[in-house]
């Protein structure tokens, strides 16, 4: 058995990984897990009861490793994250929003139903006591000239009078944020990226920040091209990630190592 390790990247597969990684031992897990849209080979499976089998099997394999009073981050599609969150809530942790990503990156087209231009993100607690650090996540205010009128003369709101908060307001439930895809275009083409469905930057940073601390454990067993561990090592945070793909955790490598 491997010795864990943080601020390190391992090549193994998921439960492997999860095995060598201490019980109670994680501050934050941020998982963008297979979706079974046959992205990829490892987004293939040979039905949806094996899908959310693997998918009940680590998490599972999780929730042992998160510290109490830790948080769960999962992406996932709308649909299976209805399962996902029932799961969850079987297992006793602690719901506190599922969130909505507007990737803004172009439509699925469909003629039979609405379509579909969004992701979810499940947001659990192990425990109650968690962190949140909501003043580090504001965000712009929309309506500028309302908001830059108030800020001279207050607006009138129950008889007292609420000035806008220079940073922002506070982060709400659905998230307009790009996806890669759309913010690597070229010439108004979609280009190959270097994974399938990588996640932005902004939007791991932005959990990072509400969820942690500094010097805080940041988990991602589905690490990828290393997005979340950039992105802790960027916050001042420790990471442990895990990719079965030797591809993958070798951009990764290289991404945290531009950091230095």
């Amino acid at each position: 058995m491997s010795k864990f390790k943080t601020n390190k990247l391992y090549t193994l597969d998921v439960f492997d990984y999860l095995n060598i990684v201490p019980d109670n031992k994680i501050d934050l897990a941020i998982i963008d897990p297979p979706y079974n849209l046959n992205k990829d080979d490892w987004d293939t499976f040979k039905s949806e009861n094996d899908f959310f089998s693997f998918t009940f099997a680590w998490i599972d394999a999780l929730i042992p490793k998160i510290k109490n009073g830790g948080s769960i981050y999962i992406f996932n599609t709308p649909y299976n994250s209805a399962f996902i969150l029932n799961h969850l809530v079987q297992k006793k942790l602690f719901f506190q929003n599922w969130l909505t990503w507007d990737k803004r990156d172009g439509f699925n087209a469909s003629r039979k139903k609405f379509c579909s231009n969004q992701e979810s993100i499940l947001f659990f607690t192990k425990g109650k006591n968690h962190t949140f650090n909501s003043e580090a996540v504001r965000v712009p205010y929309e309506s500028t000239k309302r908001i830059a009128h108030a800020a001279k003369k207050g607006i009138l709101k129950n008889g007292k009078r609420w000035f806008p908060n220079p940073n922002g307001k506070l982060c709400g439930d659905v998230w307009h944020i790009s996806s890669e895809r759309h913010k690597n275009k070229v010439n108004g083409k979609v280009v190959k990226l270097g994974h399938q469905t990588p996640k932005p930057l902004e939007m791991i940073e932005r959990i990072i920040l509400a969820s942690s601390n500094k010097n805080d454990i940041v988990l991602d067993c589905f690490i990828g091209t290393g997005t979340t561990a950039v992105a802790a090592k960027k916050l001042q945070r420790n990471f442990t990630g895990n990719d079965s793909s030797t591809e993958y955790i070798k951009i990764s490598n290289e991404r945290i190592n531009k950091l230095k």
